[in-house]
């Protein structure tokens, strides 16, 4: 298997090999063609994903999407922001940093 499930309410899959434009996946019982080439470690859409849909990866939210994705897409910094490291800042969570 190539992919992994972290957390069954993720949206996202994380590769445990690299995927290769035009390879075939199965992804929720259906066969997907891949688009791109993605990297070992990358995420990919486990399903349909729009504009300002929270990624969830370890059933957590670790940013939103800018623009949608098709099932087996890359999702990385060119189609999401990153909402982890402020969500976690001691300023938002209220620590006092001294």
């Amino acid at each position: 298997m190539s992919m992994v499930l972290l957390h069954p309410d993720d949206n996202i899959l994380v590769l445990a090999a690299p995927i290769r434009a035009g390879q075939t996946l199965q992804i929720n019982g259906q066969s997907i063609v891949a688009a791109s080439d993605v990297a070992v470690g990358h995420k990919i859409a486990r399903r349909a994903l729009s504009i300002g849909e929270k990624v969830l990866k370890y059933g957590a939210p670790i940013g939103s999407m800018t623009a949608p994705a098709e099932p087996a897409e890359h999702v990385h910094m060119h189609n999401m922001k990153s909402d982890y490291i402020a969500s976690h800042t001691r300023q938002a969570t209220g620590e006092d940093p001294a």
